[in-house]
Parts: structure tokens; sequence; C-alpha cells
């Protein structure tokens, strides 16, 4: 527990103010870098989102996109066919569910097609500062590394860490995200500079 308590006091001292590195400036654009960013990463998501938004700069607009047309515009992302598919779908059923305003609550956001729980705790972490923690591949590292979670699914990883530090979760959502992407890489981990070096049972171990 102490051990614990220690781990979550250092990723708030040192990514307390952190936030996405998706770039957006509504919550139509929110939900659909996060959607585009499954299995991409945040810098790609971002050299294609300024053309997708000046062709589509409205939810109602991308309700009316042309697939094929959508799909050119994408298609430097992974899973794009099916990415574009479920863009549409996302934004047909807000302009005729929700008066064409992105929900932000974890029920209606899963109604929409593309949008799981990840997808929808990281849109609402990000617009709202909801306390509900995401966990994608680099939250899945590091906790598992951090021997916080020996959970098989990231479902299951995300109730553990949860459970285990209660509150503050979009902060430490990010402080993981990005102390994995940049710190505890899947290859060639910086163990020497990372500031949780003490508290790591994962260190100096050979890691996949």
């Amino acid at each position: 527990m102490k051990r614990n308590l220690e781990i979550k006091k250092l990723f708030l001292e040192h990514f307390g103010q952190a936030k996405t590195e998706l770039v957006f400036s509504n919550a139509y654009e929110l939900i659909v870098c996060v959607m585009l960013s499954a299995q991409c990463t945040d810098k790609r998501v971002n050299l294609i989102t300024p053309a997708l938004f000046e062709a589509y700069p409205s939810v109602q607009d991308l309700a009316k996109a042309n697939l094929s047309s959508l799909k050119l515009l994408i298609n430097s992302c992974s899973f794009y066919n099916n990415k574009a598919q479920n863009l549409i779908k996302m934004a047909q059923a807000v302009c005729e569910q929700f008066n064409g305003e992105i929900p932000m609550n974890e029920q209606d956001l899963k109604t929409l097609a593309g949008v799981g729980q990840k997808t929808a705790h990281v849109v609402m972490i990000e617009w709202c500062g909801a306390n509900c923690m995401a966990v994608d591949t680099h939250v899945f590292r590091v906790s598992h590394r951090l021997n916080l979670s020996k959970a098989k699914t990231p479902e299951e990883t995300e109730k553990d860490l949860t459970k285990i530090f209660k509150d503050n979760l979009n902060y430490l959502h990010q402080a993981m995200v990005l102390f994995g992407r940049y710190t505890c890489k899947a290859k060639n981990p910086l163990c020497k500079e990372c500031f949780l070096n003490h508290l790591c049972k994962s260190k100096d171990k050979k890691l996949i």
C-alpha cells in the first residue's frame, strides 16, 4: 500500500499537468482523434487531422461524408477502412440521437460505432476531466512492470488501477501514457533515468 501511494505521488509530481498530445479544439475533433489513435501513434493522427477537419469541420459534415473520400484522407492510419466506416456511423448517430452534441457519459458514448470503454474513458478524461482510468498499450505495460496489476486484459487492469489509485485517475492515466511512451518504453526502457527506479520490480530485467 505504501509503495503504491509513493508511485501515485511521484506520477502526479512529474506529470500532474500533463495533457494528451492529440491536437483538437472541440469535443467533435477529440472523439475523432481518439478513434483514429487506436493502434496508431498520436503523432500520425496529428498529421492526418488538419486535412480531415478542413474537409469535415463539424460532426454534421462527417455524417454526410463519402466513404471513399474519407478513406483517402485517413489511409495512412492503421485500420483505416474500419475506422472510416465507424467515423461516419458515429457522426450519424450523434446527429440523430444526440442533437449533434458529443455525449459525455460512458453509457451513451459506448453506443456509438467504434467507441469502446477505453475510447469513451479517454474522451471523458480529456474533455471534462472525468475521474476514470483508460488502459492503452503504454498504461498496460507500465502497470505490469510496476506490479500494479497482473491482469491479462486492459479491462481488468483498469479495475486494478482504479481500486489502487481511487482518485486523480485522469491525471494518472495521462502520466502513465507519457511515462510509457518516453521512459518505460516497450524496447530499451530508460531504467537508469527513471524516477520510479527504486520502486520498480522489473528494472534491470530483460524486458520485452
